[in-house]
């Protein structure tokens, strides 16, 4: 997973410019049912204006995820072992939405 992580620091990096950081970041946290959730402030991004929505994939009880990019920010949630498909899927669309 180091892999993505190296990726997202350096998305943060490209981000920061004084003044983003302190209003914008990642967040990263536990759910209850249990899972993960990743939330990402788009808002002076190359994504800022992108909104789009998954379907909740739920294969299993255990085996769920979906993601969305909605009012300027990238949330995604899934089952425990979603964490890093959920911050790959974050990659994808910045590659596939780069200026």
């Amino acid at each position: 997973m180091s892999e993505i992580l190296s990726w997202i620091s350096q998305w943060m990096t490209s981000n920061c410019n004084g003044s983003w950081e302190h209003m914008y970041g990642v967040k990263i946290g536990t759910l209850d049912n249990p899972g993960w959730y990743v939330t990402i402030d788009l808002t002076d991004t190359e994504l800022e204006s992108l909104e789009m929505e998954t379907d909740v994939i739920e294969n299993t009880e255990d085996d769920w995820y979906y993601y969305k990019v909605k009012d300027k920010k990238y949330f995604g949630a899934g089952d425990l072992n979603k964490l890093e498909f959920l911050l790959y899927a974050f990659k994808d669309l910045v590659e596939k939405h780069k200026a």
